[in-house]
């Protein structure tokens, strides 16, 4: 059996973030377990046409390594992959990469104070920390359709798209339409001959306003990095603006949703289509998307959007329950991804054999988002109540990171045997999260992956991003249990 101080699950954008701060604190005796032969996480999964993200590049990037080379103010998947590659090999992180290694299952040993991990493949590794960079958006979402298993033609998930697959001249059916088949719709419309897009229910959608940096900008980012330290903070003081809608500030949800009107009635003149495009719910309820292309794709005369409920999949095509059936040569799943049941897929067993599957049954919490009780020296990133409607994710993910650093320096400097979140001060953060919630547009009653099957909203934080930075400054020692080795 293998043994390291830190065993870290996913060579992702939270990954590599704790890599790089545990070797700036001067912890090396740590390994990254990567499933997949790269780094990158979901940017190395997610490969279909327009594959992007809808936080600047700019923002969307850690704060200890900037690049003053972005091609765009939006960058698309390529670039922002190469961005984590060359992150992990600027810091040195490649030498402690397992890749090709996927985690099947951890269990904590009290009476050692420790941590096994088993891999598919056999190998068990002991640490004494554990820290999950799973996060919340790693399986996709598949709806269990009667009749999936019969169609003639070729199925997939936008998650693992299959590039295999030429579309020109196919008729295409997509079953969903948020934030990863707002991205692949317009280029899926030019290749194929008919697609029909299967919407539940509408988006509020406003202009990404993407555009090509120029020259002259990337050089005085290289010369002068404060100017885009700058611009950090240009973006994150409007994703603060944002938030305003998010926690049910009237006056900045009428501005949102009034440029979310405007630019669906600049795009959308058939009143039809237009109807079937606006929203019915507060805005901020739902993932509010950013595209330059969804509604001029949306009125192309080869794209019927059908917003009549899914009955089944036939070998033809898709039937709604009025009984029609639409035939399509391909189906292409963008319905996203199990956001509630966090840290799957692998399966954490705490003190006395406790399943956090279990432990999560009635909805997944913990302090500040890192950590849990009944499952010592075990930290996650991107955990429950971290996600945010604003705002860049790489954000949070520091702060959790910084805050873990510290903890695990206590742990490890101290040779404290476990440390552990204290049961009521976890049942006391938990009320007050989600009395902070009840405060938020995303308890409006709408469906969205914020929230679990009975209406607890799991995965959004409740406040702003500068809250949070307060928030995780220093861990209160106080609030755990700790144990001497």
């Amino acid at each position: 059996m293998t043994t390291k101080q830190v065993v870290i699950i996913g060579a992702g954008m939270s990954g590599l973030c704790m890599g790089v701060q545990l070797k700036q604190q001067g912890i090396n005796d740590f390994v990254i377990l990567e499933r997949s032969d790269d780094v990158a996480g979901t940017w190395n999964y997610n490969t279909y046409p327009g594959c992007g993200c809808d936080v600047p590049s700019v923002f969307y990037s850690y704060s200890f390594y900037l690049n003053p080379n972005w091609s765009r103010v939006y960058s698309l998947h390529d670039e922002i992959k190469q961005y984590f590659r060359d992150c992990a090999a600027h810091f040195g992180l490649n030498d402690h990469i397992q890749f090709n290694t996927e985690v099947e299952r951890a269990d904590y040993d009290e009476e050692r104070g420790s941590w096994t991990v088993t891999t598919k493949g056999g190998e068990t590794i002991e640490s004494r920390v554990l820290v999950s960079g799973l996060g919340q958006l790693n399986v996709p979402f598949t709806p269990d359709f009667e009749g999936a298993d019969t169609f003639a033609g070729d199925s997939f998930h936008s998650a693992r798209w299959n590039h295999g697959v030429d579309l020109a001249g196919k008729k295409v059916a997509i079953i969903g339409n948020a934030a990863s088949a707002l991205q692949f719709i317009p280029h899926v419309a030019e290749a194929a001959e008919q697609v029909h897009v299967y919407q539940r229910s509408a988006n509020y959608v406003v202009p990404r306003n993407d555009r090509a940096y120029t020259d002259s900008e990337k050089q005085r980012f290289a010369r002068f990095p404060w100017l885009q330290r700058l611009h950090r903070l240009g973006v994150f003081l409007r994703g603060e603006i944002m938030y305003g809608a998010i926690a049910n500030k009237k006056f900045f949800q009428w501005l949102l949703a009034k440029d979310a009107k405007k630019y669906l009635e600049e795009h959308i003149t058939d009143p039809e289509l237009r109807r079937k495009l606006t929203p019915d719910y507060a805005i901020g309820c739902k993932r509010i998307l950013v595209s330059d292309n969804y509604y001029q794709a949306m009125a192309r005369p080869n794209l019927n959007l059908v917003t009549k409920p899914i009955q089944s999949i036939t070998p033809a095509g898709v039937q709604t329950e009025d009984g029609e059936v639409l035939e399509a040569d391909v189906l292409i799943y963008g319905t996203g991804f199990q956001t509630t049941d966090l840290m799957a897929p692998v399966d954490f067993y705490g003190r006395d054999g406790l399943s956090l599957k279990d432990a999560w049954a009635e909805g997944a919490e913990a302090y500040r988002g890192v950590c849990t009780s009944e499952f010592p020296n075990l930290f996650m990133l991107y955990g429950p109540n971290t996600n945010l409607g604003s705002n860049s994710i790489i954000f949070m993910v520091e702060q959790q990171v910084n805050y873990i650093v510290k903890c695990i320096t206590k742990l490890l400097t101290h040779q404290l045997k476990s440390m552990e979140v204290n049961k009521q001060v976890l049942r006391a953060y938990n009320e007050k999260m989600q009395g902070d919630m009840t405060k938020t547009v995303w308890v409006a009653s709408c469906q969205s992956w914020y929230k679990n099957a009975a209406g607890k909203v799991v995965n959004n934080w409740p406040n702003s991003a500068t809250n949070y930075y307060f928030h995780m400054r220093e861990p209160e020692m106080s609030d755990f249990d700790l144990a001497d080795g």
